[in-house]
């Protein structure tokens, strides 16, 4: 029976081997464009179709090649393009449903990349092995490992080695030293978690996984140890650029639809990068543009950072939001996405100021505030706090003033100290609840302490806009979102959302008094001491976010804001309203 069992399944393995032939090079071998459409349907950019320079072996350093043997498959010259243990262990892993297991060999992932497609199933699977198997007698190692080294991924858009050495270090292949060659080979294993330009914890990753590299070479002979002391300092990539396409506002539009479809899918960098995609945005065409001529013009008019020091690195962000479903109709994220590369209308990192103020008042609405007994005391908007230091109504003998502000007076005309005490008195968990609510989120909030209540939390302008635009719509919060549909050979793609249900925030009635005293406004002003100037204004058809911030781009620090425009305008903070204004104004009479 044992004999028989074998010599049936040796059977069925030499059918399975004839009958599958090594197929054409498929589409996935190729990148396809992505296009991207804005709101009305017309084409915005479409960028990608090919970001691969196909290059000779020969053209590829022996210690690059050396590298990525090392660091994928070091049997790769003496085995026979399969690893039996791998597959058998990604086939038991797949068939359980559990993660995907690595183990493939060189020649199975370019046979992957070349001819099958990149999904994870047991009969892919099995015709990667059997092709890897023909491939491996029928190709010599070195035209695998050339079509190997053309096709993978690498991150940043590029397909192919050649690829890779522009984008992360601006050279040809054939100029790659050892060092940079190890830092690229480590990519391999996820351009996603091993970009060190990405963050902290991939530049850690990253440097690991290069150390290692290098150390493995030694260990497979594939370096000396003489040659292995030269690279002890970590090859710093180039940090990511855009292409020309991609500027003015196009690269920012394009990065927040795309971090919008990773958010909402199961598509990650790689899948896009593949290409092929239909895009189709919330963008407004015209009020892009509004927004980036309101900027500059108020730029031009007023920063001169040759006549003075304190002009010197004032950089803008802004969003336009539609309060009744999320739509991200608008945004400003800089200057040119091509020269800089920071995301203003997407970056939290500006604190928020008085702007945060209507967040406080919310909530004191809402929930009250706590008295010395430690009842909760009902509150409104022309609540003030008397003589002896306690918050009460007014009524025919006491009624605010100049020196007993009402809450609804402190809001729009400075009062820190007032908001400072209410947040207090109100709880300012509850004040923090009631923002995120709103739709601020909740890793842009700063520490629970007494300047909470006064705009220490960083959230970005689109958060802004959108949570300004929960007041709007009478306490219901939508999600910014910005892509309504995604396509990939004209179908649908699955899983993607494009926007979550509206969700109650807070009480109809809390805010329409929100709106009330805010006059649909909320700003920065001279009692703030925080780096930066903001203005958020809301109708019930848009809500707008602008910020203004001196920032070092070496460093990311913030720089005082003071004396910014010379005596025209004292911290800067009236330069926000005029771009809000000018911008609302020409989109309000435009046709």
């Amino acid at each position: 029976m044992f004999v028989l069992g074998v010599g049936a399944l040796a059977g069925l393995f030499a059918w399975v081997y004839v009958s599958v032939d090594i197929p054409d090079e498929n589409a996935a071998a190729v990148q396809e464009a992505n296009t991207y459409y804005w709101a009305d349907g017309t084409q915005m950019v479409s960028i990608g179709k090919v970001n691969r320079n196909i290059v000779r072996l020969a053209d590829v350093p022996e210690s690059v090649q050396h590298a990525v043997i090392a660091a994928e498959n070091e049997s790769f010259y003496s085995d026979h393009g399969v690893s039996p243990e791998g597959i058998l262990r990604a086939l038991v892993s797949t068939a359980q449903g559990q993660e995907t297991q690595g183990g493939s060999t060189i020649t199975q992932q370019y046979v992957k990349n070349t001819y099958l497609s990149q999904e994870q199933t047991v009969t892919r699977k099995a015709k990667e092995f059997i092709i890897s198997l023909k491939v491996d007698r029928t190709k010599s190692k070195r035209e695998v490992l050339q079509g190997y080294l053309n096709t993978s991924w690498f991150g940043r858009g590029a397909y192919g080695i050649d690829a890779a050495a522009q984008a992360y270090y601006g050279i040809p292949a054939k100029k790659l030293d050892p060092s940079q060659g190890a830092l690229l080979a480590s990519l391999l294993k996820g351009a996603e978690l091993y970009d060190p330009s990405t963050g902290a914890g991939n530049h850690q990753r990253a440097e690991e996984r290069w150390k290692w590299i290098l150390d493995r070479q030694v260990k497979a002979g594939l370096m000396s140890k003489e040659e292995r002391e030269k690279y002890r300092t970590f090859p710093e990539p180039h940090k990511q650029s855009m292409a020309t396409s991609l500027g003015g506002q196009t690269g920012y539009l394009v990065d927040v639809a795309n971090k919008y479809i990773k958010a909402h899918s199961t598509l990650t960098d790689q899948d896009l990068a593949h290409g092929g995609y239909k895009i189709h945005t919330t963008f407004d065409k015209k009020r892009v543009q509004q927004l980036t001529a309101s900027v500059q013009g108020v730029l031009d008019n007023n920063i001169d950072p040759k006549k003075r020091s304190a002009d010197e690195d004032v950089q803008v962000g802004a969003a336009s939001v539609r309060p009744s479903d999320g739509a991200v109709l608008a945004l400003y994220g800089g200057p040119d996405a091509t020269k800089h590369f920071t995301n203003n209308a997407d970056t939290s990192g500006v604190p928020v100021g008085s702007a945060f103020k209507p967040f406080v008042l919310a909530a004191a609405l809402q929930y009250g505030t706590e008295t010395k007994n430690g009842d909760r005391q009902d509150v409104q908007p022309d609540s003030f706090y008397g003589d002896d230091g306690q918050l009460q109504n007014p009524s025919e003998k006491a009624q605010p003033d100049d020196s007993h502000p009402s809450l609804r007076q402190a809001l729009v005309k400075g009062g820190n100290a007032t908001y400072v005490r209410l947040g207090k008195e109100v709880g300012t968990d509850q004040v923090r609840d009631t923002a995120i609510r709103s739709g601020l989120l909740e890793n842009s909030m700063a520490p629970l302490d007494d300047s909470f209540s006064v705009g220490t939390s960083t959230p970005s302008t689109i958060r802004m806009a959108g949570a300004y635009g929960t007041f709007a719509d009478q306490g219901l919060q939508n999600d910014p979102y910005s892509v309504t549909k995604l396509l990939k050979d004209g179908q649908p793609v699955g899983g993607f959302e494009s926007r979550a249900k509206a969700r109650r925030a807070l009480p109809k009635a809390v805010a329409q008094d929100v709106s009330d005293a805010l006059g649909g406004a909320g700003r920065t002003g001279d009692q703030d001491r925080l780096k930066s100037a903001w203005y958020v204004g809301y109708s019930k058809e848009i809500s707008t976010a602008v910020t203004m911030f001196r920032m070092k781009p070496e460093d990311g620090k913030l720089l005082p804001m003071s004396d910014v425009g010379g005596d025209t305008s004292q911290r800067g903070n009236g330069f926000p309203e005029r771009i809000w204004a000018d911008y609302t104004d020409a989109t309000r009479s435009a046709p």
